[in-house]
């Protein structure tokens, strides 16, 4: 039976922190879990970039495409290698922008 209303965002929003979790031990690895856990988009950012198929799956299975634009909207200089930029773009909307640049001035 498909999720619905109160019941199925509920079990939606546990999935989503169930899976920040996980992606936060194992793509953000320097930090505790909880120090990582501060910064949600920040473990999005990191599965965008460098995470194995599976886990990019669950990601936009998990996440409405608004918040994985959202995500590339606010990235930082670096947090994206090209390939990943060009990718999420292409999948989530029909223009790709420039990547984050440094200016030194």
């Amino acid at each position: 039976m498909p999720e619905s209303g109160i019941a199925g965002t509920t079990n939606k929003k546990e999935a989503q922190k169930t899976f920040l979790l996980h992606a936060a031990r194992r793509y953000i690895w320097w930090e505790t879990t909880n120090g990582a856990m501060a910064y949600p988009q920040k473990i999005l950012a990191q599965v965008m970039n460098i995470g194995v198929w599976n886990d990019m799956c669950k990601l936009v299975e998990l996440f409405p495409p608004q918040e994985l634009l959202n995500v590339l909207d606010k990235a930082e200089i670096g947090q994206f290698n090209e390939k990943s930029w060009h990718f999420w773009h292409n999948r989530l909307s029909e223009k790709i922008p420039s990547m984050p640049k440094r200016v030194l001035e």
